[in-house]
């Protein structure tokens, strides 16, 4: 089992970590997803591990051990800003070039990070989102729109009173919908939403998603000239995995067909019948097969 009893302090946060693996081993960062916390990659970093992979697994802004130093700084949800943590941690940790796994808003950031900081990153996954060139976000068919209900739950003005009461029983929607039945238990989701309980959780959610479709929502300036660079990047040079679960009920696995045109250094997606939207949960093996693959 990971151990996120390490904290590295960074310019923006103070992050728990998990470092696991031989110390000096290619380094893999697994990033989480939403809503969801760290241990999510438990049977994965083990397989890693035993491949011969060290990995660092951060708990993201808002969730679990992961803190704000400042109460001033902006608590900004975006994909831009998940990079921007992940570098910042390599840097403190003395990692110059990484590999970086990512499922759901860490997804995101694997992609962000790669069209951001293509010299730190040599090969990059992705777990349930499609991506998105230049960081903008389009207003899906109606198809997906229906998936999407808690995107626009939460847009809603009276939606963040709605979720700051029950941060947990809302999550918990997510995980009913979003796969097949069975693939979790009670206890699981009671362990892993104590990651929920930190103070910033649902500041930082509110902000991922409201920002995505309303234009009231705050950024942080710091990060003003990584937002206009991404803006002007379609392709992404890193060699890209893809996983997508077949039966992924929030994100339409079609979503992520016909992307290989955006990746310059080669993209294999890899569809995995059954699995829902937490494939590395769900099929950590078929997971961590094609992961090791990719990496090696």
């Amino acid at each position: 089992m990971l151990d996120f009893g390490r904290h590295a302090r960074t310019p923006t946060l103070d992050i728990a970590y998990a470092d696991s693996g031989p110390a000096d081993a290619p380094v893999v960062i697994l990033i989480h997803g939403w809503p969801d916390a760290a241990r999510a990659w438990n049977p994965v970093a083990a397989r890693l591990n035993a491949a011969g992979f060290r990995t660092v697994v951060p708990e993201l802004r808002g969730a679990g051990g992961t803190r704000f130093p400042r109460d001033d700084t902006v608590r900004d949800g975006s994909g831009v800003a998940l990079a921007n943590d992940a570098v910042e941690l390599a840097d403190v940790l003395g990692i110059a070039q990484f590999d970086v796994i990512g499922h759901d808003w860490g997804a995101r950031a694997a992609y962000t990070l790669s069209a951001l900081f293509p010299e730190r990153v040599r090969r990059m996954g992705a777990l349930a989102l499609a991506y998105q060139p230049r960081g903008v976000f389009s207003l899906p068919d109606f198809s997906q729109a229906r998936r999407f209900w808690y995107q626009w739950f939460m847009s809603l003005d009276g939606g963040p009173d709605a979720v700051a009461a029950d941060p947990k029983g809302f999550a918990r929607i997510q995980w009913d919908m979003w796969s097949p039945p069975g693939w979790f238990d009670e206890t699981e989701f009671a362990t892993t939403a104590r990651a929920f309980e930190n103070p910033d959780w649902v500041p930082i959610t509110l902000n991922a998603y409201r920002r995505r479709w309303r234009s009231d929502q705050p950024s942080d300036p710091a990060l003003s000239a990584l937002y206009a660079r991404l803006g002007t990047i379609e392709r992404i040079g890193v060699p890209a995995l893809m996983i997508q679960g077949g039966a992924d009920s929030c994100d339409e696995p079609a979503s992520s067909e016909g992307q290989d045109r955006y990746f310059t250094a080669g993209y294999r997606r890899v569809v995995i019948d059954g699995a829902g939207h937490f494939p590395l949960r769900e099929a950590p093996d078929a997971v961590a097969d094609a992961v090791i693959a990719h990496l090696k």
